[in-house]
């Protein structure tokens, strides 16, 4: 049994009737109009053959055998009521028309009708047809910018930057190559890509390539046939055609041997997969994200990664900036995980004193996001906050030295720092962010402009800026 195909998207009016005559008629005058119309003699199986998303509109009659026009209408509106839905009515079928109006239905003729009717219904159906759809987009794209925002946590400008890249990637079909140091966030930064992407419903695969034994990497990715080698007993199906349909992260592509680099790179070209010991070529719809934490152009310069790969990975690349470049992310990033580990364990979590703070913007980092995230774990559980390297400063310890900045510079970024770890806690007002930063409302408002930084309060209650008292 053959599945009709899905509606094309260029098509602008769909229209059903069983009157052949009626039909051409109203055909012409739609083609004529300059609209692309798809003309129907029956409503069997049409709302499955409609996306959610399609950009046009349905005019139908209402008397027809099988489906009718009001049942077609319930059964498009069940996947999208916002569809417009024109009904066509005889002269006894107006109280019919009336109660589909109710129902959802968006117009209705009664025949006879002129042309320029049908026309300028039409028009305007597909007018408000391109608002909603206008309108979903819009809010697709500020739901997934709050996702981002959410998953990928900070106000610096390189996590702007790389959240900004990730919206223009995740809706396209590119395979991507994450490059970030351990612990930046690299899968964090692959489901985000996936969960934001059409392929969100189909399965997403995160596999560690220096994690797998070289004996089992080429069954593991690849699959195998029965017999394929000493051991193999039953058919295995591969992670890149369990995959199949989504999407496939691939961590620490580096450690990868040359020859099933160049397996990887034949998949990646011709979209198939061949399992060990298997003879037949299966089609893959696939993304495929890569991850690495080394230079792999230095890797292909000294022959320990394929060049040609390595071209093939690199067309479009994101970079996880590492935390020490993201000092002013560090407050914020350790408060948001300090306050979900508390919230896990039931525990309330214990306020950031000065010299946490200074602790905290002065260590370096070197297993980045991780690192600090069980940093944040353990102080939530209570425990004393030591980082690996560092002694805990004392109460009087001046604020943390950012290199060769001079000592204005440090006091800026430590200021900043400060105010987005606020941002990042939950406040209701203006007016009770500056009472828990200690400062007049006005000042406040003054240093988040100064900063860069943002609260939607602050430019809705004028009486906050108007008082400049403690």
């Amino acid at each position: 049994m053959t599945t009709e195909p899905l509606i094309d998207s260029r098509t602008q009016v769909i229209l059903v009737d069983d009157d052949p005559h009626l039909r051409q008629a109203l055909s012409q005058t739609l083609d004529l109009a300059g609209l692309k119309i798809l003309p129907l003699t029956d409503a069997q199986g049409l709302a499955g053959r409609i996306e959610r998303d399609w950009p046009g509109v349905v005019v139908s009659d209402i008397r027809m055998p099988g489906i009718d026009g009001l049942e077609l209408l319930q059964q498009l509106h069940t996947q999208d009521p916002e569809l417009p839905v024109l009904l066509i009515t005889g002269h006894g079928d107006v109280p019919l028309a009336v109660q589909a109006m109710r129902a959802g239905a968006y117009d209705f003729l009664e025949k006879p009708f002129a042309s320029d009717a049908l026309l300028d219904s039409v028009r305007r159906a597909l007018a408000l047809r391109r608002l909603v759809l206008d309108n979903r987009s819009l809010r697709l794209a500020l739901s997934d910018r709050q996702e981002l925002s959410t998953r990928l946590v900070g106000h610096s400008a390189p996590m702007l930057r790389l959240r900004e890249q990730i919206g223009a990637l995740a809706g396209t079909r590119a395979d991507v190559l994450i490059l970030g140091e351990t612990g930046a966030g690299k899968e964090v930064v692959a489901r985000a890509l996936h969960d934001l992407s059409s392929r969100r419903d189909g399965p997403f695969v995160a596999i560690n390539a220096g994690a797998l034994a070289e004996s089992v990497v080429e069954s593991e990715l690849f699959g195998h046939e029965p017999g394929a080698f000493t051991g193999a007993q039953k058919r295995r199906i591969g992670k890149f055609e369990f995959a199949n349909g989504g999407t496939l992260f691939l961590d620490e592509i580096e450690s990868m041997s040359l020859d099933v680099q160049v397996k990887l790179l034949r998949l990646l070209q011709e979209r198939v997969v061949e399992r060990l010991g298997g003879n037949q070529l299966i089609p893959l719809d696939i993304r495929i994200i890569a991850a690495t934490k080394e230079d792999l152009r230095q890797a292909a310069d000294q022959g320990r990664f394929r060049a040609d790969l390595y071209y093939r990975l690199n067309v479009a690349p994101l970079r996880i900036p590492p935390l020490r470049e993201r000092g002013e992310d560090i407050l914020v990033l350790f408060q948001h995980f300090a306050e979900a580990a508390g919230e896990r364990h039931g525990l309330p979590v214990p306020p950031l004193q000065p010299t946490h703070r200074a602790l905290l913007l002065r260590h370096e980092w070197p297993g980045n996001v991780r690192e600090l995230q069980n940093a944040a774990e353990r102080f939530a559980l209570g425990l004393e906050l030591a980082l690996d390297g560092d002694v805990p400063p004392a109460a009087d310890d001046p604020a943390p030295s950012t290199g060769s900045a001079n000592l204005s510079e440090q006091v800026e970024q430590f200021e900043r720092s400060l105010i987005a770890a606020e941002l990042a806690r939950s406040h209701s007002s203006l007016r009770s962010l500056a009472e828990a930063l200690g400062i007049p409302r006005k000042t406040l408002h003054d240093k988040l402009r100064k900063h860069g930084l943002s609260f939607a309060d602050s430019h809705q209650n004028s009486d906050d800026l108007e008082d400049n008292r403690p």
